[in-house]
């Protein structure tokens, strides 16, 4: 019987991170196609509305969650959410801050993958692992270990290798874009979500463990409500004027729609994970994702050269991935007294309370899932 269970519980880990593998790739990967401008010139989805559209499916999400805990009653969710969110407007406003973050990260997310490929951004967006160890030593006072610190120097290196390979390439093929500075904007762009993603996501895990809010979903639902906030701003000040001459949806295909639920559903496949999987599992479905990303780039896409220099780069990123797994390999998990723990209703569900909005970096720091990258 207990090797049955066991047997089980592998198989539920393995096949949770081969998800995850195919998550995390399917999305760069999509986000990056659905960036590249098309042969007949036509004009691309306007980037905003995405990440609007994303956080509204995020938020209806979170409602329908609520609604299966309370059991199917739309009274009680009415009540909950007055109770808990509209007339705790001090609570609710905490989260101003992270969602403003995500919703900045999205956006700058898509302007790198409108100027880079999707691995070198992969490649590059592991910076965030360096961003929220940084901000975790300074808002939640972590001990980073002196290996976690090499791992750190390694990953840095590996990023530095990757960038100088792509300016070597443009130089060695004499590329003149029509936007010269097109790969400096995409590099800022990563650098800038990296940071965002690690304070937001900091800032997130430390108004959780200090909060009286016991319940994940509320908390998701008290963020979502600032997200759409924030979207809706972003579409109005950035391109009103493009939505009114074209339209909300115009450029909109399958592939966008795909990038879409991607990302509005991505937090389950993480929330599996981070039930199932270990750190050093999930640097390995990392590393395999950033592989995969650059053979599709290189085979599919067609906007990678692959040389010495950037493969060398890119192992030392996957490298530092597994180096900063295993320190943290002993960490307490989800269930256990670790003082990361989210905190849970008891009613809820551990899979689906976790959901939509949260994710876990490799230093075991919960955050909303607003790109499963």
């Amino acid at each position: 019987m207990e090797k049955h269970t066991m047997l089980g519980q592998n198989t539920l880990r393995y096949f949770s991170l081969f998800i995850l593998t195919l998550q995390t790739t399917l999305t760069v990967l999509a986000m990056r196609y659905s960036r590249k401008q098309t042969e007949g010139g036509k004009d691309l989805y306007i980037a905003t509305t995405l990440v609007l559209v994303s956080e509204l499916i995020k938020f209806m999400f979170c409602l329908i969650l609520l609604l299966i805990q309370k059991s199917g009653s739309i009274e009680q969710l009415l009540k909950a959410l007055g109770s808990e969110v509209i007339f705790k407007p001090s609570e609710t406003a905490k989260l101003a801050i992270p969602s403003s973050l995500y919703t900045i990260q999205n956006n700058l997310i898509l302007l790198a993958l409108s100027s880079l490929d999707a691995a070198t951004f992969q490649v590059t967006y592991q910076l965030k692992i360096l961003t929220t160890a940084f901000f975790s030593v300074l808002l939640l006072r972590k001990d980073i270990k002196a290996f976690q610190w090499l791992a750190l120097i390694v990953l840095m290196s590996g990023v530095i290798l990757v960038q100088f390979s792509s300016d070597g390439k443009q130089k060695e093929a004499n590329i003149v874009p029509s936007n010269p500075h097109k790969h400096l904007i995409g590099m800022l762009a990563v650098v800038a979500s990296s940071l965002s993603s690690g304070f937001a996501g900091v800032y997130y895990e430390k108004l959780l463990k200090e909060s009286a809010q016991p319940s994940v979903i509320i908390r998701n639902i008290q963020l979502g409500i600032f997200s759409i906030i924030f979207g809706t701003a972003g579409v109005v000040i950035n391109d009103w004027d493009k939505v009114s001459q074209r339209g909300f949806f115009d450029g909109y295909t399958s592939v966008v729609w795909l990038v879409i639920m991607l990302q509005a559903m991505g937090g389950l496949v993480v929330a599996a994970v981070i039930k199932y999987a270990d750190n050093i599992l999930k640097g390995f479905a990392t590393s395999v994702s950033i592989i995969l990303s650059c053979l599709c780039s290189y085979v599919v896409l067609h906007d990678l050269n692959l040389d010495l220099t950037f493969v060398l780069g890119t192992g030392l990123v996957i490298l530092a991935t597994f180096m900063y797994g295993i320190q943290s390999h002993n960490t307490p998990f989800i269930g256990s007294n670790s003082s990361n723990n989210l905190i849970v209703d008891k009613d809820e569900n551990e899979d689906i309370s976790r959901a939509s909005y949260t994710k876990v970096n490799n230093d075991r720091t919960y955050q909303k899932l607003s790109s499963t990258i």
